[in-house]
């Protein structure tokens, strides 16, 4: 059996954590929306704009709950929380409008003309408030795994924290707003919806496990000392 994936160099082990296995979950039931549900780019996308709002909820959480070890000081926490919900705040409303504006009449044939029945509908559908459930949960558990139980707080900057949902919010919207646009052009097939939606969620476990590599060293140091 291999021991070691070739593709990024992860290990089979990686699979097995708990916080990754509630994220794979998570994103297939996207895969559920197009092969059941009959969904097209826009609820898709919409919905991994909605996902940009919570990534952007616990990290507010991680801000707060941050050890004041770290000079993280509760000062600090009054002055850096506010900023980074107006700065994330603003980043993600203008994500969203174009997300809304460009791909909210894709599923009539009028990618960039707004159609807001669509737009409501999409937003109504029963699959997709499941959906965002869903990816509340999961994001939930992973911060009650790593931040809380891996015992991330203890060694977290504001500093760090304020940036860190960037670098994945940037990344892989930017593949999947492309790859929107492709799949629009090409009439939203479902073989190319669900190749979207495997690749989006081979990004978020890469950028998961990147993020949270340190949990378990910081479990085994707690561990050996006692704590």
């Amino acid at each position: 059996m291999l021991q070691r994936f070739q593709w990024f160099n992860l290990k089979t082990s990686d699979f097995q954590k708990p916080s990754v296995i509630i994220l794979i979950l998570a994103n297939l039931l996207p895969v559920l929306g197009v092969l059941l549900l009959d969904w097209k780019i826009f609820p898709i996308l919409f919905l991994y704009w909605i996902e940009n709002v919570i990534v952007g909820f616990f990290n507010v959480l991680k801000m707060a709950l941050a050890s004041p070890a770290n000079g993280n000081s509760k000062a600090a926490k009054i002055s850096i929380i506010p900023f980074f919900c107006i700065h994330y705040g603003l980043f993600t409303f203008v994500h969203g409008i174009f997300v809304i504006l460009i791909f909210g009449g894709a599923e009539n044939g009028n990618m960039g003309n707004l159609n807001f029945p669509t737009v409501i509908s999409s937003v109504m559908n029963f699959g997709i408030l499941f959906g965002i459930m869903t990816l509340f949960i999961s994001h939930g558990l992973s911060f009650g795994i790593n931040y809380i139980g891996n015992g991330e707080y203890k060694e977290a900057k504001l500093n760090s924290l304020m940036s860190q949902p960037y670098s994945r919010v940037v990344v892989l919207h930017l593949i999947i707003i492309f790859g929107g646009f492709l799949i629009t052009l090409l009439g939203s097939p479902e073989a190319g919806l669900v190749v979207l939606i495997v690749v989006k969620m081979w990004i978020d476990i890469l950028a998961h496990l990147r993020q949270h590599a340190g949990g378990s060293a910081r479990l085994i140091k707690s561990s050996i000392n006692g704590r």
